[in-house]
């Protein structure tokens, strides 16, 4: 080790070669559990007295900054270590309010789902479990020098807060994307969020206080579950069939919970991947006009269509500001880019737009502006069709799959587009149950149970994403799938002897 030490200084030899080695310390060039000299070679290299570094590394030591190893020798301790904190803590040991808030939390089903299949060790697992797609078919080296270009565009601004509801040029440009689609939006009633999940929060703290009650297709979104609840609302599902909510069984919940709020994935349903039909749509909004309750129209992957024909948004369908209407490029593109829209008529949106400023101020200007650069020249539209392409392949490839590996008694209806196969299992077989099983084998899926309201129902069912993972995995995800299935019915045979 070189130690620049000046022989003519007042300053003692050990305090220039302490002060050395705390510097290194300190700005990490000697990082944690490194082993220092030991003092008789450093006294060699640097020809000064043995005592005189051992003097040196007792002042350190003193610090906190190394220690002693009784026959190894001196090592780094990390700049001003954290004390430890037990994980253990009982209640007694937190004040009243931490406890509190502990009752209050809600854990992410999806999270328990990921750490399940992380402990289980598998060499190579594969999860059904996400929520999103592929975010490896984004062009990453591309969308860099998007925004590498952006910067030097617009330099400082790209990096300011920019406009409340958003930056002006990605407004217009989700209008024109929107119209495409046969909704006609003004720029001015596009409100940009930090993906859809805090668009939905947004709706709710304007719509909503506690207690309220919130009607949700049962089964649906897990997320916005856990929000609505984590907000204090109460839920009330509305059943579902093959063409999505049973809107002849909503007026009578209408008139019995008087709710605040309808919230709905029309197209491509989470989990269950159905579509509103076209009469149904119309009838939700005669009802909700009626009886003067808001739509909370959740579009995540409306336009991830692989057949059929497309059906009318909601909020196309509302000529008197019934309906808020959510979407985001976080599914499609790229889940860390956070970035939403509400499109809203009327006084709501001025609320919207004051609590989101309340809120968080602004999202990223940069990604609004590089975003607005990847749109508006046509690379989203192609980027849609080339994913749309590509997960029709491995919808089709799971459909394949399944019909090949699992038993005969599991059911499905195909999705036309979005994300997901909702299937039920043979024999009433409990997908919580099933899960362990599932990831010692290296693959995961989301229970069914995740999306109702009550927590409970749909046991038998679970939710498995296509879109997520390359035509391989989804081969060799479903194999280990079947035989899950088939150690299980084979342990319940055993209990049953």
């Amino acid at each position: 080790m070189r130690i620049p030490l000046d022989r003519q200084s007042e300053i003692p030899l050990y305090k220039q070669i302490e002060a050395y080695l705390r510097q290194g310390i300190i700005s990490g060039g000697l990082p944690a559990d490194t082993r220092l000299p030991a003092c008789r070679q450093l006294a060699h290299d640097l020809g000064v007295n043995r005592t005189t570094i051992e003097n040196a590394y007792s002042e350190l030591e003193a610090d906190g900054l190394v220690f002693s190893r009784m026959g190894s020798g001196t090592y780094v301790l990390p700049a001003n270590p954290l004390p430890t904190i037990s994980k253990n803590n009982s209640d007694a040991d937190w004040p009243l309010w931490q406890q509190s808030v502990r009752d209050r939390n809600i854990v992410s089903k999806s999270d328990r789902v990921d750490e399940m299949l992380k402990t289980a060790g598998h060499p190579r697992p594969i999860s059904f479990a996400s929520g999103t797609s592929d975010s490896r078919q984004f062009p990453v080296n591309e969308f860099r020098k998007v925004i590498q270009t952006v910067m030097r565009r617009d330099q400082i601004a790209s990096l300011e807060y920019g406009e409340q509801n958003g930056y002006a040029p990605l407004r217009e440009g989700i209008a024109h994307i929107l119209a495409s689609q046969g909704l006609q939006a003004h720029p001015e009633n596009i409100l940009i969020t930090a993906g859809s999940q805090q668009a939905i929060f947004l709706a709710s703290q304007v719509l909503l206080k506690p207690n309220d009650i919130v009607l949700v297709e049962d089964p649906t979104y897990s997320a916005a579950i856990d929000l609505f609840r984590t907000l204090g609302f109460q839920l009330v599902g509305i059943p579902m069939d093959g063409q999505g909510m049973q809107v002849d069984k909503l007026e009578k919940l209408l008139q019995q919970h008087h709710p605040k709020l309808i919230y709905t994935i029309p197209n491509f349903h989470n989990p269950t991947g159905t579509c509103l039909s076209n009469i149904r749509r119309r009838q939700l909004i005669v009802l909700a006009n009626r009886y003067n309750v808001p739509i909370l129209e959740d579009d995540f992957v409306g336009d991830l269509r692989y057949e059929g024909h497309s059906q009318s948004s909601l909020k196309s369908l509302d000529t008197g500001g019934q309906v808020i209407y959510v979407s985001t490029f976080s599914k499609m593109l790229m889940p860390g880019l956070r970035v939403g829209f509400i499109v809203a008529n009327g006084p709501v949106y001025d609320s919207l737009l004051n609590f989101k400023r309340l809120s968080d101020l602004a999202t990223s200007t940069l990604i609004q502006r590089a975003l607005d650069a990847y749109v508006t020249i046509g690379r989203y539209q192609a980027y849609l069709h080339r994913s749309g392409q590509a997960f029709r392949k491995r919808r089709d490839a799971m459909l394949d799959a399944i019909s090949r590996h699992l038993p005969s008694g599991v059911l499905f209806d195909a999705p036309k587009g979005g994300l997901f196969i909702w299937m039920r299992l043979p024999d009433s077989m409990s997908a919580d149950e099933l899960l362990p099983l599932a990831c010692k084998e290296g693959i995961s899926f989301a229970p069914g149970n995740f999306f109702f309201t009550d927590g409970v129902s749909g046991t038998d069912w679970i939710r498995l994403n296509f879109a997520a993972q390359p035509v391989e995995d989804i081969e060799e995800g479903i194999k280990r799938l079947g035989t899950a299935i088939r150690r299980m019915k084979t342990h319940r045979q055993t209990l049953k002897k």
